[in-house]
């Protein structure tokens, strides 16, 4: 039986996303759901555990889109169906990103 070891609150999102891991080239991806500390995506690639790259996404605030950008490291990659399944967890945001996604949190 797999536990869910995450924590804190998390929110459904669906919204494109761009995942730039470090020397390799931008590729897609769908987020799945977001916390203060990461994000969870499905993406057609394979990511190793620890890998670091910069995801970035669009969450919708207050009636406005904002696209945010991100360094982040892979916590976990699982295989589901016809994609991975991966998260990541967000590497010293920057003060806006971070109120940003904790207002869409509320």
């Amino acid at each position: 039986m797999v536990v869910d070891q995450r924590t804190g609150a998390r929110k459904i999102v669906r919204s494109k996303a761009v995942v730039v891991m470090d020397g390799m080239p931008p590729m897609q991806g769908r987020t799945l759901d977001i916390a203060s500390t990461g994000l969870s995506l499905t993406f057609d690639h394979k990511l190793a555990a620890g890998d670091i790259g910069m995801v970035s996404f669009e969450l919708f605030v207050e009636g406005k889109a904002q696209v945010l950008s991100c360094r982040s490291r892979v916590n976990y990659c699982i295989f589901s169906g016809d994609h991975f399944k991966i998260g990541f967890q967000f590497m010293n945001p920057d003060m806006a990103t971070m109120a940003t996604v904790n207002k869409f949190l509320r």
